[in-house]
């Protein structure tokens, strides 16, 4: 009687292991099936970001810096040359994390470009026009933490457009553009469902 209990014992822990082990295999295959590992180079997702244009209603034009305000009257008035007051705003952001493997997958390139485009004086002229005015952009490069977190250092700058890259009179002040040029180094935290959507960032 001892031995059949024994042997039905040893049977029954036998089973139940293989049992556990093949549902094991069958959960670690579906996952397999599910989420396939990524690719080294060019994974899912490797290039994303967005584009964004913008129109300001008039008295509510963006200042990007350039123009003295009030004009003084030597300016010209509404034959003043600096009119860089923007009606049209034409931006994006783009990041490129081309490495789907290994811990250099947490690195990644972003780019963020701004173009504004108007001919306004505010007070004295509004208009339609797509003229040209300024470059404003961003560049660098990011490095992805736990918990959403990222580690970042970028590169501003901005380039004048048309008649902007000279001299516009007595209004002018000679800026650099909105903020002008500079470098930075931060830090990032993204919540709510906010952030990367591609290569994988589990540590």
């Amino acid at each position: 009687m001892m031995r059949v209990l024994i042997c039905l014992t040893v049977s029954m822990a036998f089973s139940a292991f293989a049992a556990r082990a093949q549902s094991l295999t069958a959960g670690s295959a579906s996952v397999s099936n599910l989420a396939p590992p990524p690719r080294t180079f060019f994974p899912h997702n490797w290039v994303r970001g967005y584009t964004d244009f913008e129109v300001a209603p008039s008295h509510n034009e963006p200042d990007l810096g350039r123009c003295t305000f009030p004009q003084p009257a030597s300016a010209g008035g509404t034959a003043s040359t600096c009119t860089a007051y923007a009606r049209y705003l034409y931006s994006g952001y783009i990041e490129f994390q081309p490495l789907g493997r290994t811990a250099a997958r947490h690195f990644f390139v972003f780019f963020q470009p701004k173009f504004s485009f108007g001919r306004n004086i505010p007070q004295l002229t509004y208009t339609a026009s797509m003229a040209p005015i300024a470059y404003d952009r961003s560049i660098g490069v990011g490095f992805q933490l736990p918990k959403n977190f990222e580690l970042r250092a970028t590169q501003h700058q901005v380039d004048w457009l048309g008649r902007y890259s000279r001299p516009l009179g007595t209004a002018d002040l000679h800026t650099n553009g909105s903020y002008g040029l500079y470098a930075t180094f931060g830090v990032r935290w993204s919540f709510g469902g906010y952030g990367h959507q591609g290569a994988p960032a589990v540590y």
